[in-house]
């Protein structure tokens, strides 16, 4: 009887144990239901990308990453944090897929500059596209994003670009020809045009242009003349009568010329009246060289010239007007170097249309009307000697100098710049700055100076540091006359000073260097011509143009004295004026005592 209770509590243990076991084993026998209930939901990119789907998952062509859905071939995951992580960047990611070898991309020549420095996606698009290709845009749209769309739908266009665009004549990526033609350029024309066809053979005076280039009458692309025919047509190449120049069509050699190179072009044009009376002549038209600058036949150029504007004279002469901060406004206006230049001949030295002067003035008026009226003209502005000063293409001077105003200055004033290499150097005079104090045409004052006397100066030195009517002004000073005491340009003494501080207040104050000569004891700066130690040369708040009171004056010199002041008790007259008992400059007796010491105290 005392066994059941301890039965009762083990069945029942045994009971929850197998109840436990049993749904353990539930679980385990539906495994996917219970991770069901517990597991988030995947999200598609898309989810949250809605826009994107918008745009591209409706177009026509997909890149198969798009299409699939298998954005992570180029996109690393980001999270919720809103940031483009590509798996590589630039070009190298598409060639995760694609071969370089390919599109021949491997090679050093010949690569589409587009791929070349920039990227696929400057044409293709990585996503989507309605164009074939995943292009940006449909057919010649797409290259009108690099290329200038003007030059290409003049009022001819090529058929073929209208039909099928840029690809019919040009490769995407790689071409071993030139301009990234399909094939060589005497092939290509001919593979649309036949040169067996009675009109084609009519059009050419029946020479066999099929071994010359086409482009050499043609535009391949656009023009605004018929038949592409470029802008500007020599006149027998207009009226198709091509033996004015070469060797008959049925000759061996039918593009050969009929007379001597140096003299076909006088055939037809008198140089004689192309020159006139001028005497200096352009190189290359002396000696007969027309094609130096004229293409025979036709050029996109007014008057037949091989290259546009400026850049047909940079192909013998050196464009410096690239290397100037300032270069000359002709030079970049619509006629260029001919604004001043002539291009066969002319009478002036350089090809310059006018006389020097004359042909500056004519844009220039302004100049030569307000610095006419000066009183003291600079000669080379009054001979009308422009280019002694400055440079007429541009310069990285101001003013298109020569250069530095300076080094413009001592090429005719030579002599100055060994007088200006001083200890002390007027700070415009050491900056090489000369226009700071003088004008290069003229002035109304000696010298070309901007402004007479302290006016000049004050320009950069200000007068006015003390009030008037508290200030002991030296009289140089007040009336204004900075030279008396000082070199405008370079001196070896401190202060820029014409002479010796001793010698120049000795020069006003002569009665001084008789008393000092008078007398046995001196003061030290005096013996050394210092003045400036004690006195302001311009002016002062106190008497005598003291640079401070007594005797704190004293002992800015004498440091040992002023040691002593601070550490010691000090005599009553010494503390308040030292010149109660010495002279400031000289004296007959030792310290420079005002008496002898006895009767002194």
């Amino acid at each position: 009887a005392t066994m059941m209770p301890k039965q009762t509590k083990l069945m029942k243990l045994m009971l929850w144990v197998l109840l436990l076991t049993g749904v353990l084993a539930l679980q385990l026998a539906l495994p996917e239901q219970g991770h069901a209930a517990r597991k988030f939901k995947k999200k598609e990119c898309t989810d949250c990308h809605s826009d994107f789907s918008k745009t591209y998952l409706k177009m026509k062509n997909q890149h198969p990453g798009v299409q699939n859905g298998k954005c992570q071939d180029c996109h690393l995951s980001h999270g919720i944090v809103g940031k483009l992580l590509l798996v590589e960047e630039g070009n190298n990611l598409c060639f995760r897929c694609h071969e370089k070898t390919d599109f021949n991309l491997d090679q050093k020549e010949g690569v589409h500059s587009a791929l070349k420095r920039g990227k696929c996606a400057t044409c293709h698009n990585p996503h989507a596209s309605d164009a074939e290709n995943l292009l940006t845009a449909q057919g010649a749209e797409m290259c009108y994003q690099c290329h200038k769309k003007d030059q290409y739908t003049k009022k001819v266009v090529h058929g073929i670009i209208e039909d099928q665009g840029c690809q019919a004549c040009h490769k995407p990526h790689y071409s071993k020809q030139p301009h990234m033609l399909s094939m060589s350029p005497e092939k290509l024309c001919l593979d649309c045009h036949d040169k067996d066809d009675s009109a084609f053979e009519k059009a050419h005076g029946n020479y066999p242009v099929s071994k010359a280039s086409c482009t050499t009458c043609h535009d391949p692309h656009s023009s605004a003349n018929a038949n592409l025919l470029k802008n500007s047509l020599h006149a027998p190449v207009a009226e198709a009568e091509c033996d004015s120049c070469h060797n008959g069509a049925k000759d061996k050699q039918p593009f050969g010329l009929n007379t001597a190179a140096e003299e076909l072009c006088l055939n037809c044009h008198d140089g004689e009246s192309m020159q006139g009376d001028l005497a200096i002549k352009h190189a290359p038209f002396e000696a007969n060289e027309c094609l130096s600058c004229h293409d025979p036949h036709s050029s996109d150029q007014r008057t037949l010239l091989v290259a546009a504007g400026n850049n047909l004279c940079f192909n013998c002469h050196q464009d410096t007007s690239k290397m100037a901060r300032f270069p000359h406004a002709p030079i970049d206006s619509e006629d260029g170097c001919l604004s001043c230049h002539a291009p066969h001949s002319a009478s002036q030295p350089g090809l310059v249309n006018k006389a020097e002067g004359d042909l500056c003035y004519q844009c220039h008026a302004d100049t030569k009307k307000t610095a006419g009226k000066n009183k003291v003209p600079h000669s080379p502005f009054e001979e009308s000697m422009c280019t002694s000063c400055h440079n007429p293409h541009g310069s990285s001077a101001e003013n298109m100098l020569l250069g530095r105003a300076d080094a413009v200055c001592y090429s005719c004033h030579s002599g100055l710049e060994g007088e200006f290499a001083r200890l002390y150097v007027h700070k415009p005079v050491q900056s090489g700055q000369c226009t700071a104090c003088h004008l290069g045409h003229g002035a109304d004052n000696a010298l070309f100076l901007k402004a007479q006397g302290e006016n000049l100066c004050a320009t950069c030195h200000d007068k006015s540091l003390y009030p008037e009517d508290s200030a002991t002004v030296h009289s140089p000073y007040e009336e204004g006359e900075c030279m008396t005491c000082h070199n405008p340009h370079a001196s070896d003494n401190k202060g820029v000073t014409s002479e010796p501080q001793k010698l120049l207040c000795q020069s006003c104050h002569d009665d001084f260097e008789e008393r000092m000569l008078a007398s046995s004891s001196r003061h030290q700066p005096v013996t050394d011509g210092d003045c400036s130690s004690c006195h302001n040369p311009h002016q002062s708040k106190l008497g005598n143009l003291l640079q401070a009171e007594s005797p704190d004056l004293c002992l800015a010199c004498h440091n040992g004295l002023k040691k002593r002041f601070a550490e010691e008790q000090v005599h009553s007259p010494a503390e308040r004026d030292c010149q109660r008992c010495h002279q400031p400059h000289a004296g007959q007796i030792d310290m420079l005592l005002t008496q002898q010491l006895q009767q002194l105290c």
